[in-house]
């Protein structure tokens, strides 16, 4: 109970409160915010943030900590992707309810892009929302045309041209279509429930957020109109010549991540000062909610090596030393870029009335570089399906429709049938695959993989059950497969990325949760909490109904806890 609305109090009102416990004294201090900033740090564990504090006392992260309220033990929803994950923060609901499983999935009740004739269509179809919806995927600018974009300067100079509503850089042709109206399906469309830049909208307010694909149109939510200023330059775009190698994109190198997350962090300054992202006035003034996600702490646990920023001749390690538990030279740069990050948005608002949140979309696994066991996952699908093709030559399609396999395994199967979900949850646990991992200089080195890689699979009613909807749900996967920890799918040609997300490992879900300035005080909390409670939490701090969101009122979502009135 942190934010009760600030009154003057008498004498011995004052007296009184003096004897209160500090948790009640703060909570007869606080009010409400009049803007509220979240940021996302995907990939960051309440592990790193505690690692950081202790090892720079100094630091923005440690003054966020000291003078607010951090919670340890926090949970992002499953899977733990980044889609469901950010839509998790700002609706208050998990996939059972947004019908968010993945940026990239199977849906069985839509047709497939550029369908026209909807009354003969055959239903079922992948849903991609990511860098593919682009106009252009390899542009930064997602092929909208801001201008030069040659080089590092030029995106500097051009990038902030690019539209405020992201819609104006999908390529409507790479969208589903809906059969009952034979339109398109844009993301925000997606959505079933609604966000809380909708609500703030309702209520006459002013919105913003940044993020890495066109696709967080999203977050607009059903009304396609909740977010006033989304700025969204494309992460998986080409890199112009002099920050890479041809082919490569700003994910590929820790350096260009930074880069890239630096042009968002301009965005929010903007924002905080009461402009837009392009710098223009705005007669709005700040939004009463915005944010932004950064990527480099991501890429950082990701890659096997890469450069330091700063030091164009360095090449160093990924990911982490010591089993884990002591971050490496590139992901320390990435938090420390990301703490310096942090301290300019932290300048730049008023704690007066504003109140900054840290959380993140997901965590990543292993932390171990030892645990690594990259499988081709194309290799097991394909087993699969040869398995069910040998064993029913009749059949006319591959068994598995769809699979998005990162550190967890999502499949959609063409035939349904009970006996066909115990064939491939069967297949799968006996399955041994070929695997490779890392030893601790990043070399490749040679193992297996039994049951796939999984440790448990969930299938058919099973999956339905643990995601928490019926059988009619159009969208959830038939077979849901928790891997054994280290278990990544990605290609066994080399070592392209030493850690994942999406899955369920405890460090894919278990990330921070950090929330400081107007009306909070200082505490700390080891309650077990969502990031769903994310969105209540905004709401409330604003002053707004958090029973206005869809998902928290089907979900009970509830408002941290230390922070209810």
């Amino acid at each position: 109970m942190l934010f009760l609305t600030h009154a003057r109090r008498l004498t011995l009102g004052a007296c009184l409160l003096a004897a209160l416990t500090p948790l009640a004294a703060r909570a007869e201090h606080a009010r409400h915010a009049r803007h509220v900033v979240l940021v996302s740090v995907d990939g960051l564990h309440q592990s790193d943030l505690e690692w950081f504090v202790a090892t720079h006392p100094g630091s923005t992260l440690a003054a966020l900590v000291r003078g607010g309220v951090s919670y340890s033990n926090v949970r992002t929803p499953f899977p733990s992707d980044s889609f469901p994950g950010l839509v998790a923060q700002v609706t208050g609901g998990n996939p059972r309810t947004t019908g968010v499983y993945y940026d990239d999935s199977w849906n069985r009740a839509l047709l497939a892009p550029g369908t026209t004739d909807c009354t003969n269509g055959s239903p079922g179809t992948e849903v991609t929302y990511f860098e593919a919806l682009d106009l252009n995927p390899l542009a930064i600018d997602a092929g909208f045309g801001v201008g030069a974009i040659d080089s590092a300067a030029n995106i500097v100079k051009h990038i902030y041209k690019l539209p405020a509503q992201a819609r104006e850089l999908i390529d409507p042709a790479q969208l589903p279509v809906d059969p009952t109206t034979c339109a398109v399906v844009y993301p925000h469309a997606y959505l079933r429930v609604n966000t809380v830049f909708e609500v703030a909208k309702a209520h006459g307010l002013h919105t913003a957020w940044s993020d890495k694909h066109a696709a967080y149109d999203i977050i607009n939510g059903p009304s396609g109109a909740g977010v006033d200023d989304l700025f969204v330059p494309e992460i998986n775009s080409s890199l112009p010549a002099d920050l890479g190698s041809s082919g490569d994109d700003f994910t590929k190198d820790n350096a260009n991540t930074q880069f890239y997350d630096s042009l968002k962090v301009t965005a929010v300054l903007r924002w905080a000062a009461g402009r837009n992202h392009d710098g223009s006035s705005n007669t709005a003034g700040a939004p009463a909610i915005y944010g932004m996600n950064f990527q480099s702490v991501s890429t950082a646990q990701k890659l096997n090596f890469s450069h330091l920023a700063g030091e164009p001749g360095v090449t160093a390690l990924g990911g982490y030393a010591s089993a884990g538990t002591i971050p490496g030279p590139v992901v320390m740069s990435a938090l420390e870029f990301v703490d310096a990050s942090l301290g300019r948005i932290k300048a730049a608002i008023d704690a007066r009335d504003t109140v900054l949140i840290v959380s993140a979309k997901h965590g990543q696994s292993p932390l171990d570089r030892s645990q690594l066991t990259l499988i081709d996952d194309g290799a097991v699908t394909g087993a699969l399906n040869d398995a069910w093709a040998a064993r029913h030559p009749a059949s006319t399609q591959p068994l598995v429709a769809f699979s998005i396999n990162d550190d967890g395994m999502l499949l959609w199967l063409s035939d349904r049938t009970p006996p066909a979900i115990r064939f491939a949850r069967d297949f799968l646990m006996n399955y041994t695959a070929y695997a490779i991992g890392s030893d601790a200089s990043g070399a490749l080195t040679v193992k297996s993989a039994p049951s796939s890689g999984l440790r448990e699979i969930r299938a058919g009613a099973e999956a339905r059950e643990f995601i928490g909807v019926g059988p009619s749900d159009e969208r959830v996967p038939d077979i849901i497969g928790i891997a054994t920890i280290g278990t990544v799918y990605s290609s066994t040609a080399k070592i392209k990325k030493i850690a994942e997300h999406g899955g369920n490992a405890p460090a894919d879900r278990h990330v921070p949760l950090l929330v400081w300035g107007a009306g909070i005080g200082r505490g700390s909390s080891a309650e077990r909490v969502e990031t769903t409670q994310i969105a209540p939490t905004i709401l409330a701090l604003l002053g707004l109904p958090s029973d206005e969101l869809e998902a928290v009122r089907r979900e009970g979502t509830e408002v941290l806890p230390e922070l209810r009135r």
